[in-house]
């Protein structure tokens, strides 16, 4: 991974991109791509869309969403406290206590999110378990006035973003879902060498909420073959049953995916030209339509040859979200030696 490609992720992780909220990010992507692609448009959903090689028989479509979930301003109380609702799944244990950014349209502004202390709950309170509707932004207003003059309805509310990073190559950061699946694809896009397909790659938009922007791309597309790139759970820590999860570790490779969403002969190359290139990578099975875009890419149409390459994720929906720089590395290599290898959609065919 070199400089520039590190900057760019950064970068991305650096980027509001709540569901619904993603043309900040998508400058960004834009930016990154223009000395890359042959062509790039933004459709009316807000889905960035780049090529390369146009033209060609058998069209490969690789997507990562840029969404990320956030809080949705939906209150000001009179004393100038800020209620929110979710964008995007959250566990609401997750919120308490946690530095928050408003992206308000003057600019951002720092608030915490909290419920009273310790101190001060009862213990009937101590034992329940808090609830998203009770949480409040503080962004320190005298009242509501002064908060509604900086605080609209409907802004969007995300974690404070930024990475960190840590031992043996990794680093957390709010957003890795699925920004690092957006650089996997993008990288591969651009690592690509000689293709005798048409190369597209997508930054999808609102998949946090229904999976919406990789619908209609891949609607506007029409790929043949097309793999979605999202993260997955590793199960390498504490408390996570390996039994239904599988065994997946962070610096173990790309996680590639087996079960009905699935393509056979997607996931049989995908693992051979890991092999032969000496990419490592790892197996997980899916036994029903995947909870990401590789379910809307498969049945786009008249039906698509889709896989899921998956980035192994601790601590997911959280703002400690951690991953391997290895794994991402690895994954990109992945996928541009795939891209490289298809000659023909029919090929594909079970």
């Amino acid at each position: 991974m070199d400089k520039a490609s590190t900057d760019f992720l950064h970068q991305l992780l650096e980027t509001p991109s709540p569901s619904g909220y993603e043309s900040q990010i998508q400058e960004v992507v834009r930016d990154y791509l223009q000395d890359d692609a042959d062509s790039i448009e933004t459709d009316l959903h807000g889905n960035v869309i780049a090529c390369r090689n146009p033209g060609a028989e058998t069209r490969v479509l690789y997507d990562g969403h840029c969404d990320q979930i956030g809080l949705l301003v939906s209150h000001i109380d009179d004393s100038g406290f800020i209620y929110a609702q979710p964008i995007g799944g959250w566990d609401p244990q997750q919120l308490i206590g946690q530095r928050m950014t408003i992206w308000a349209n003057a600019g951002p502004i720092n608030a915490v999110i909290a419920r009273k202390a310790i101190h001060l709950l009862n213990e009937s309170e101590r034992k329940q378990v808090v609830k998203l509707e009770e949480l409040w932004l503080d962004i320190g207003a005298k009242d509501k006035a002064e908060a509604a003059g900086l605080v609209a309805i409907g802004d969007p509310v995300t974690l404070e973003l930024g990475i960190r990073p840590m031992l043996n190559n990794f680093a957390n950061s709010p957003g890795m879902d699925d920004k690092t699946g957006l650089w996997v694809v993008i990288e591969a896009f651009r690592r690509a060498k000689k293709l005798n397909c048409s190369l597209y790659v997508v930054s999808a938009v609102q998949e946090e909420i229904g999976l919406r922007g990789a619908r209609t791309a891949a609607h506007r597309v029409d790929p043949h073959v097309g793999i979605a790139v999202d993260v997955t759970h590793a199960t390498d820590c504490p408390t996570i049953d390996k039994r239904q999860k599988g065994d997946l570790s962070l610096g173990g490779g790309p996680v590639i995916f087996r079960g009905p969403n699935i393509n056979p002969v997607v996931c049989s190359q995908l693992q051979k030209i890991a092999t032969d290139n000496e990419i490592p990578f790892q197996m997980a099975a899916v036994g029903r339509a995947c909870p990401n875009d590789a379910n809307a890419l498969q049945v786009t149409r008249d039906g698509v040859a889709a896989g899921l390459v998956s980035v192994p994720n601790r601590y997911m929906h959280s703002a400690v979200e951690t991953i391997s720089y290895d794994d991402l590395d690895s994954s990109a290599d992945l996928l541009a030696r795939f891209a490289e290898s298809i000659n023909e959609a029919k090929a594909f065919t079970p």
